[in-house]
């Protein structure tokens, strides 16, 4: 769980799409109450998705917050691009909102940090201000590649892959603690 949250024991944040959208996403946007407050609001601009450690709210692999809706998404270190097409949300019957697909993209090398960007249709009831559109919650995470989706050219890194690109010392030589790795030259 995240740091500055406390559910008790046996208690998990594990919410459906439906759910972020009706039960929280909606009540921050018509400025109702939210018990317990559990999803904090973040500027999504001046963090990388590595950083939301101890900022957004944590559930295993995956980090929550609000925002304010923006074109423009990029942080100090890449930007985020949408990729597919938007999916509709419902809600006994009724559409209510859109979840958008996005991928943190460091220069132009696709990351395999993923974010579901969630926002509102229409106002669900008379007591939504005017700015409902402006807000959406994220939820963010590093996909494993185990759900077998992929499949693109090889370009993304994993946080392996961007550990020994950032190694300035001899190519040939990978050290740790625990391990030595000289390169064998025939």
């Amino acid at each position: 769980m995240g740091d500055h949250f406390n559910l008790p024991p046996g208690f998990r944040f594990y919410p459906s799409d439906e759910e972020l959208v009706v039960h929280f996403l909606h009540r921050k946007a018509a400025l109702l109450p939210c018990h317990p407050d559990l999803i904090p609001d973040l500027a999504l601009h001046p963090y990388d998705p590595w950083d939301l450690h101890g900022k957004a709210m944590r559930e295993g692999n995956k980090w929550y917050f609000y925002s304010r809706r923006t074109p423009r998404r990029v942080t100090g270190s890449g930007h985020w691009l949408a990729v597919g097409t938007e999916e509709p949300i419902y809600s006994n019957g009724q559409k209510i909102g859109l979840k958008k697909h996005l991928a943190f993209y460091v220069g132009s090398l696709k990351t395999n940090w993923i974010m579901h960007e969630f926002s509102l249709l229409d106002p669900i009831s008379r007591n939504t201000k005017q700015d409902f559109i402006k807000w959406v919650i994220c939820r963010v995470y590093e996909d494993g590649g185990s759900d077998g989706g992929g499949g693109d050219s090889g370009a993304e890194l994993s946080c392996l892959d961007e550990v020994f690109l950032s190694i300035d010392d001899d190519p040939d030589e990978i050290s740790s603690p625990n391990l030595m790795y000289k390169r064998k030259t025939k």
